[in-house]
């Protein structure tokens, strides 16, 4: 199978060396910088449980010298996505798989819900230039569960978790998510095939919604957010408004905020990749992972008070620190 990897930092570096050193793949990435440099130079490498691994890489930052592939991984910050997109499409076939492995909601998931309308998110996919270069029946939905970062470029360090859910974006079952499961799994990865990955999406976010922003702004790693009452308070009326949400798209959240945080509690004092992006002095991605909320909120007719205090809150702390536009 040719996989490319698009975007090779924390997550795609991850998910690219996992597969490159399972062998039986061509796995090559297109990338730019000091991340393509150092790809052409070392090739794959990832830190965990105090090994390295590595494996060769052929890299470029142009998408016609990989050519047509079986399966593409997108790993970019979603705000780089609809510059990109248009350029992806020399690595597109008929049957080529496209894989987000992104945080926040996707450019797709407009589209693959009937109450949304189809309409694209202005927050995500602008004018809808990313659905239009990358057709909704080359996707495959994806939930990322792991905590990776890169303290070089081309460099990932894994910490925790191993788990992929992935899943039709219209829901149901099918051989291409089987395949990606095996695939997946021989490499290492602790995978879900989910009937209704929208959902898994949402209740992802649910949670991320919060916390990534809270501890942007704060600086505070997870447990001294969760520790302070007034802040832990805050972030749950934010996540009861988007779970009113997720009630009016069928992304129902059986769970209540208070039992969210004891399961983040168990994650100990971590950086969120919000908290990461700040300290390494990258853009935010705010624009999928609140406010694409606050849009479906809107478009579904719910009121976000709290989301909208979340958003702008680290809107104007972005633009004061020159990591939002």
């Amino acid at each position: 199978m040719k996989i490319c990897i698009v975007g090779a930092g924390a997550i795609g570096g991850f998910l690219g060396t996992r597969l490159a050193v399972t062998g039986g793949c061509e796995v090559t990435a297109l990338a730019r910088g000091a991340t393509l440099a150092a790809l052409r130079s070392h090739g794959w490498r990832l830190r965990e449980h105090g090994a390295l691994l590595q494996a060769p890489a052929r890299a470029s930052d142009e998408a016609n010298d990989l050519g047509v592939q079986d399966l593409i991984v997108i790993a970019v910050k979603g705000h780089s996505l609809p510059a990109l997109a248009p350029s992806l499409t020399p690595l597109l076939g008929r049957d080529t798989m496209v894989l987000p492995a992104m945080n926040g909601v996707p450019w797709w998931f407009s589209e693959a819900l009937p109450v949304l309308q189809g309409r694209p998110l202005q927050s995500v996919d602008p004018g809808g230039g990313i659905a239009r270069a990358i057709p909704l029946h080359h996707v495959v939905g994806c939930v990322v569960h792991v905590s990776t970062s890169t303290p070089e470029p081309g460099l990932v360090d894994h910490k925790m978790g191993r788990g992929l859910i992935i899943g039709e974006p219209r829901g149901g079952e099918s051989e291409r998510v089987e395949r990606l499961a095996a695939l997946f799994g021989a490499a290492g990865f602790e995978i879900t095939c989910s009937p209704r990955v929208q959902h898994d999406l949402w209740y992802k976010l649910w949670g991320n919604m919060t916390a990534n922003p809270v501890s942007a702004i704060t600086g505070a790693t997870m447990d001294r957010v969760l520790d302070d009452e007034l802040v832990r308070d805050f972030c749950c009326r934010a996540m009861l408004e988007a779970g009113a949400i997720g009630e009016r798209i069928d992304c129902r959240i059986d769970q209540t905020p208070v039992s969210r945080h004891v399961i983040t509690r168990r994650l100990g004092a971590f950086k969120t990749s919000m908290l990461q992006d700040v300290e390494a002095g990258r853009a935010i991605e705010l624009d999928g992972i609140v406010g694409a909320v606050r849009e479906i909120g809107e478009r579904v007719g719910v009121e976000t008070p709290t989301i909208d205090a979340v958003f702008g809150l680290a809107r104007l702390f972005g633009r004061i620190h020159g990591l939002y536009p």
